[in-house]
């Protein structure tokens, strides 16, 4: 598929699958990058309280090689949900507090959502982070973390440390670049989504089909970048997390996470687009994205 989105650099590769998943069409785009290419310039950006498309990102960006949504936010306030950071600085945080209902709405769960890095160094990460405005860095672990319930709106650092076991200890976690989303997918090149510990899909909403963006990277250093087509029966039906996580191990995934998808999953490459989105008016607008620029 190169050709169709030329020109790329070698160092970074587009691939479409039409194959059936589990029985069902599928339409599949997945991007491969090399992180160690000082040629490619992988970042993020917001549009701060207002959300653009692709496009517009696309736009506002100079034409960079490639945009892909990313994070989840709130339709009513176009808040980022989850940690943006750029150029080592955090534009947007996790949100750790979601208030209970009914006879629980004095109650809160405080998941930790987890986040795909990349350092200045061009070695990528995903974990599970606590962030807050008043620190330079979010703190990581690298093991999904039982959510906490207690009375307190706000999750403090404290309150955060109280959650871990002694063998999860955070560390800073030093990114040039993050994205957030959640679930986790895969874990040491193997499925392992950490949907319950995050809290992101009730019940059996893991198995529901639906347009998926994904990441994750290589042991060799590839970036992984997945999006999925769906919700167009017949032509091309979504994947159940499961198998977007097995699509990204069948591309030697060693650590994967899940990203905003359904309407939200919109992926430019040249600013040409791949798969078409599942809203009938098209590309959503979103308040985050992550960007491959050109260093050539």
């Amino acid at each position: 598929m190169d050709s169709v989105y030329a020109p790329l650099p070698a160092s970074m590769e587009v691939w479409r699958s039409t194959e059936s998943v589990g029985g069902k069409p599928s339409i599949v785009y997945l991007i491969r990058a090399k992180l160690s290419d000082a040629g490619l310039l992988f970042t993020a950006d917001t549009s701060f309280k207002r959300r653009l498309t692709p496009r517009q990102f696309f736009e506002k960006n100079k034409a960079p090689l490639l945009v892909v949504n990313t994070s989840f936010f709130s339709f009513s306030t176009h808040q980022n949900l989850n940690v943006l950071i750029q150029n080592g600085v955090q534009l947007a945080y996790q949100v750790h507090s979601i208030p209970g209902k009914g006879r629980d709405t004095l109650t809160w769960r405080h998941p930790l959502g987890s986040a795909l890095g990349i350092t200045k160094n061009r070695e990528a990460d995903v974990a599970w982070i606590f962030t807050d405005s008043i620190s330079k860095y979010p703190l990581a672990t690298q093991a999904p973390v039982k959510p906490r319930q207690d009375s307190q709106s706000v999750l403090s650092k404290m309150a955060f440390l109280s959650m871990l076991q002694p063998a999860n200890k955070p560390r800073p976690w030093k990114m040039n670049t993050a994205v957030g989303g959640g679930p986790v997918l895969v874990q040491g090149g193997a499925i392992a989504i950490s949907n319950e510990e995050e809290m992101k899909f009730a019940g059996r909403a893991i198995d529901d089909r639906h347009p998926r963006t994904a990441m994750g990277y290589t042991r060799d250093g590839w970036l992984l970048i997945l999006v999925a087509e769906g919700r167009h029966p017949g032509k091309a039906e979504g994947l159940t997390l499961r198998q977007t996580a097995q699509l990204l191990i069948d591309w030697n995934c060693l650590e994967g996470l899940n990203l905003d998808g359904g309407g939200s999953s919109s992926l430019l490459v040249n600013g040409k687009p791949t798969i078409t989105p599942s809203d009938k008016e098209g590309e959503r607008a979103v308040p985050g994205v992550f960007l491959i620029k050109s260093n050539y």
